[in-house]
């Protein structure tokens, strides 16, 4: 899961860009970038870290521009190299930067096709780098000395005819414009909005309507799946749908976890749709255990505070902060690897003694994946004194990887996988387990826009909604994502890196 922004304003939009990625810092903490064009001219500057430790003021002073696009990223396959950070670049046609949020499916057909059909090289395993290249050769092909708006929209085109999966991109054509583009379910967000500024109308593309807000850009509307939105360097914007009709199926996910509470995604309130989440968790949990005992309930924060807090007002029980977070550690889902995972819960949270001792806790997080971290929040409520501790998820249980650009572990790393409910309960240490039923949870994102009616709930249900996912796609999928392939692929790159060094020093190219 990324995020992604992209500007074409009156000024530069350097400090723009840069504002709004520490906005969108919830979606990647892996790596930052951001690419402006000045009168044709690129420039670039991406780097491994947080967006406040990758730009310095000496970068800012380079990122010279009214146009540009930027983009925080965490990995969806577990590496983590700098060479993957985005925008990547392309020279051929116009010079062409690209960020992208999402997973192509086809990834590896689309390489071979690139390198023997297109003759295009891709330098990395990233299909962002397959994506932006699929892109710039649709464009070389048309043979034109500048690119217009229909030229643009005929490229994309031929993104969605030869790509599939689940996918959000924007592309800054140097000198010309920016593009933003969706897949044609709709799977991956994209918004935009635009802003008044001396007679001029700024526009911006975003992956959240919350880095519209921060910014003072009035939301448009979401680009819709299969849409194109291209805004040239004038400020004149035009759109076209490049993409035959697909079911709308945005992800699910994004508002189970992802995304922040103040965004709007496709016309729901991701705030709203947590609150509902609590209202029908409860209710769940009345009509399981009428005369239940328990005596309070403890959100694991932060993402599971706004269903935690419905939960408790509609259960008619204390609703009390337990747990103190420490707000310099990361967010635990995405770290890579279990050993660190295991390390920072308890760096990042610490229980308060006195609201557990002699009670009987419920617990609420948003869900459970792996189950370790919730392991040892349990036993961490335990240490503190509680007399029971029942654990509840404002999500269904977490069966299945994701294929579509969320680094889900392999089937076998998720803790639910296989099990039953009672089964994970026992595994975590939990007095009582509950789960969401996956058909409260469509309810309450539906709710708040009733013309959307399905959800990409791969991850709950198994169904792969683009037809093209088998039992060898997630074989594949599963040997590069469980921890010991990222530790051996850890492994590798630090001795390459030092077989580099050694090269260096006795006078090889390395």
């Amino acid at each position: 899961m990324c995020g992604l922004v992209g500007v074409v304003g009156k000024s530069d939009v350097a400090v723009c860009l840069y504002d709004t990625l520490t906005v969108l810092q919830h979606r990647g903490q892996d790596a930052a970038g951001i690419a402006t064009s000045d009168g044709g001219k690129l420039n670039l500057r991406k780097d491994n870290g947080l967006v406040k430790d990758v730009f310095r003021t000496r970068h800012m002073e380079r990122l010279a521009g009214k146009m540009g696009i930027g983009h925080v990223r965490y990995p969806t396959a577990g590496s983590s190299s700098p060479a993957l950070a985005q925008p990547f670049y392309v020279n051929s046609p116009y010079g062409l930067s690209l960020a992208h949020n999402g997973n192509l499916t086809n990834s590896a057909e689309l390489s071979r096709d690139l390198f023997k059909e297109d003759l295009r090289h891709i330098n990395t395993d990233s299909d962002s780098e397959v994506l932006l290249n699929v892109f710039a050769h649709e464009l070389q092909m048309l043979a034109k000395m500048q690119p217009s708006a229909e030229d643009v929209f005929t490229a994309v085109r031929g993104v969605h005819r030869r790509c599939r999966g689940g996918y959000a991109a924007l592309v800054m054509l140097g000198g010309y414009g920016i593009v933003g583009f969706r897949d044609r379910n709709g799977i991956r967000p994209l918004v935009f909005g635009k802003r008044e500024r001396s007679g001029f109308t700024e526009y911006m593309l975003a992956s959240e309507s919350v880095a519209l807000d921060s910014q003072g850009f009035q939301i448009v509307r979401d680009v819709a799946p299969g849409e194109a939105v291209y805004i040239d360097v004038k400020g004149q914007i035009h759109t076209r749908v490049c993409a035959g009709p697909a079911e709308y199926t945005p992800c699910i996910f994004e508002h189970v976890y992802f995304a922040r509470p103040d965004s709007l995604m496709d016309g729901i309130s991701v705030y709203k749709a947590r609150l509902r989440m609590g209202e029908k968790l409860a209710d769940k949990v009345k009509r399981l255990r009428p005369e239940h005992d328990i005596d309070v309930v403890i959100p694991i924060p932060d993402t599971s505070r706004t269903s935690a807090l419905e939960l408790a007002n509609r259960l008619g029980v204390k609703y009390r902060e337990g747990f103190v977070k420490n707000r310099y550690i990361g967010r635990t889902f995405i770290m890579p690897g279990q050993s660190q995972r295991k390390k920072s819960v308890r760096q990042k949270l610490n229980a308060i003694e006195l609201e557990f001792r002699g009670k009987n806790v419920l617990l609420v997080d948003d869900s459970i994946v792996r189950g370790t971290t919730c392991k040892q929040i349990i036993q961490m409520a335990r240490d503190a004194g509680a007399k029971k501790v029942y654990f509840a998820s404002a999500a269904p249980a977490v069966r299945y990887p994701n294929v579509y650009g969320i680094d889900m572990p392999s089937a076998s790393e998720l803790i639910a996988h296989g099990r039953t409910d009672q089964e994970v309960e026992t595994l975590i240490g939990a007095d009582w387990l509950i789960f969401q039923d996956l058909s409260d949870l469509i309810a309450a994102s539906s709710e708040g826009n009733p013309e959307i009616t399905k959800f990409e709930c791969s991850v709950f249900d198994g169904k792969y909604i683009t037809g093209d996912v088998d039992a060898k796609y997630l074989k594949k999928l599963e040997d590069s994502r469980n921890d010991a392939a990222k530790k051996v692929s850890k492994v590798s790159k630090a001795s390459k890196k030092n077989s580099d060094k050694v090269l260096k020093a006795v006078g090889g190219k390395g």
